[in-house]
């Protein structure tokens, strides 16, 4: 099975276990004398396997990222930890640009006027190319999930 394949897998074990939460709270209390939509016990079982396998799913795809070279010794989860943190300073720097230009409606002269602390343009700049180093490393981290095997 190709990492991606069990990528989406884990997805779909995930997506499960929602569902399956769901379906217990919904039947977790009836009106005495009635019967519940169906039998907890059966889906509290269903929630155990499910979670078992999500379980070694999870180790499984967690030996994969962390033996599997990407590029210049770069392992695939070192690259998802640059990535996931290339995302995080994309939006902290677009959070920061939109309060910079946020308009300020003023109605009379009295009224206190602001001004941004920051290089709009300087910031816009380094958003667009942490957004650029970010395509580019997750395509190379997707083009990985198609190639490698899942390690045991």
């Amino acid at each position: 099975m190709k990492l991606a394949e069990a990528l989406i897998q884990r997805a779909d074990h995930r997506k499960r276990l929602d569902q399956l939460r769901e379906r217990l709270v919904r039947i977790a209390r009836v009106q005495e004398g009635d019967v519940p939509a169906e039998d907890p016990a059966v889906l509290l079982v269903e929630v155990e396997r499910t979670a078992a396998g999500l379980t070694r799913l999870i180790q499984r795809i967690n030996r994969t990222n962390s033996t599997t070279p990407l590029d210049n010794g770069r392992t695939i989860a070192d690259a998802i930890a640059e990535r996931d943190t290339l995302q995080l300073r994309h939006t902290i720097i677009t959070s920061l640009i939109q309060a910079a230009i946020t308009k300020q409606d003023r109605f009379t002269k009295s009224e206190v006027r602001f001004q941004s602390t920051i290089d709009v343009t300087a910031l816009q700049r380094q958003a667009d190319n942490l957004a650029q180093a970010y395509r580019e490393l997750d395509t190379k981290i997707q083009a990985a999930n198609w190639l490698v095997e899942l390690i045991d």
